[in-house]
């Protein structure tokens, strides 16, 4: 069985104030400042992944993304319109006809603490699934997009916009939360990225001072067209919560280095 990875590293991260370059090159071990030191995010992220072909999806700094990983083994590829989630897997579509392997993790390039042991479950999950969502449990759900699971599968990705509107004891009941991390198989992948990408959502955003209405693609979305085929779509939950905290400001960045720093020193 040969596992493939395809790491989400395209976006600068606008909610990392007074900082302009690739988030996932932030350092673990922070220098002078929290924004300047060593082991950027994304090497620790390439320490966890199981062995097997990787796709690197770039856009901002992407220079210096490709300086910082150069003495791995990956292969780069360009999303040239930041146009969402599925979006970024529509650009690897070379890499996942090209390469040889049987089950793909796709997770996104600021998320470092995944263990092995996470991405192990993960993959070996897809025996009985064709797509497999990575869950954590959180004391608070925040505004976190949550699974609704019936009989051990998934049904549907929920997002915080409707799910806060559910009476009481339904958002009780919702507590496995969507950390963005998938395991798929080749099959279903190469099956159902095309009937994504003929299915764009019109989302309206702001492009030079003016509302535009844009063509996104979301993962999610493939997974709700292999829900409505019946295909078996399940979930693992990682243990510890921290391990999929995505770090996308400056407190979590400064929570990250602290969680390191601990993890480091007891190992």
């Amino acid at each position: 069985m040969q596992v493939a990875s395809i790491i989400m590293a395209a976006g600068r991260g606008s909610r990392m104030q007074g900082y302009a370059g690739n988030k996932t090159l932030l350092p673990l071990k922070p220098g002078e400042s929290a924004y300047q030191g060593e082991h950027p995010i994304l090497l620790n992220l390439f320490d966890n992944l199981p062995a097997g072909p990787k796709a690197l999806i770039v856009n901002h700094c992407r220079q210096d993304v490709q300086a910082a990983t150069g003495a791995l083994d990956i292969a780069y590829h360009e999303q040239p319109v930041l146009n969402g989630t599925g979006g970024a897997i529509l650009a690897a579509q070379p890499f996942i006809a090209s390469q040889a392997f049987d089950r793909c993790i796709i997770t996104m390039g600021d998320v470092p603490f995944v263990t092995r042991d996470t991405y192990r479950k993960l993959v070996a999950a897809l025996d009985s699934h064709d797509l497999v969502v990575l869950g954590f449990e959180p004391e608070d759900k925040k505004q976190y997009g949550v699974l609704e699971i019936e009989a051990g599968q998934v049904k549907k990705i929920t997002e915080w916009k409707f799910w806060r509107d559910y009476p009481e004891d339904r958002r009780a009941a919702l507590t496995v939360c969507n950390s963005g991390i998938y395991a798929v198989t080749k099959t279903a992948l190469q099956q159902y990225l095309p009937i994504m990408a003929s299915n764009p959502q019109i989302v309206e955003k702001e492009v030079d001072g003016k509302m535009t209405a844009i063509e996104e693609f979301f993962f999610t979305d493939l997974i709700e067209h292999m829900v409505n085929d019946q295909r078996p779509v399940g979930y693992a939950v990682a243990e510890n919560e921290i391990e999929t905290m995505g770090i996308d400001d400056l407190d979590a960045l400064q929570k990250a280095q602290t969680y390191y720093k601990a993890i480091t020193q007891t190992s």
